[in-house]
């Protein structure tokens, strides 16, 4: 028999969520990882602070992206939906902790700028789901669209040489394509161009940052 939480229940659980996504290491999935069985290549020094800068921009994104599905699981109305959240959240984890290990792999760090990014990323995500749940989906598949471009854009960036990231980052952009399928199936809704540019320049402002910090 499965327990029905409170929203205090929820809200505590999401709070230990966020904290391991930060300062530890939150649980996986169990899944394969990406860069298994793949040969780590031979890079220069400005390849590996190339990789690592990217790699780092990308962690950042999945501390967001935390953030951002805990606020929408709080604030969900509909269980399924709230399912959904969840679920994609557990696979987002995934992705924190292989970007971190290559972080590692690199000899580099994450962002500085992580706690305060998901500050800002888990208001958004109560918002959305504040404003109901097909608002809420049309802003988890509009995050996710937005992000699969991201993606695509460090693959044409990443050197050719480091296999390993490339093999991460390409099962990123498969699982956040996905992630915006099932958002669109479960009937999000289309969000205004206004909403679509501000998040937008707010993934800019991430990226531009966090690359450095």
């Amino acid at each position: 028999m499965s327990r029905e939480y409170s929203l205090s229940d929820r809200m505590l659980m999401e709070f230990d969520r966020g904290l391991r996504s930060l300062f530890g290491r939150p649980p996986q999935t169990g899944r394969p990882h990406p860069a298994t069985g793949v040969a780590e290549g031979d890079l220069s020094n400005d390849q590996r602070r190339e990789s690592a800068r990217l790699m780092r921009v990308n962690h950042c994104g999945e501390v967001c992206a935390q953030a951002l599905y805990q606020g929408q699981a709080i604030t969900a109305r509909n269980p399924a939906v709230r399912n959904t959240m969840q679920e994609a959240a557990d696979e987002e984890n995934d992705h924190l902790v292989w970007c971190r290990d290559r972080l590692e792999q690199l000899d580099s760090r994450t962002s500085h700028l992580d706690p305060l990014f998901y500050l800002g990323a888990l208001g958004l995500g109560t918002a959305a789901g504040l404003a109901g749940d097909r608002w809420s989906l049309g802003f988890l598949a509009e995050t996710e669209h937005q992000v699969v471009k991201h993606l695509e854009g460090h693959l044409q960036r990443l050197p050719e040489e480091d296999s390993v990231s490339r093999a991460i980052v390409t099962q990123m952009r498969d699982d956040e394509a996905r992630h915006a399928g099932t958002a669109e199936d479960q009937g999000a809704a289309a969000l205004p161009t206004p909403v679509r540019l501000l998040m937008g320049v707010g993934g800019k402002l991430m990226t531009g940052t966090t690359r450095w910090i």
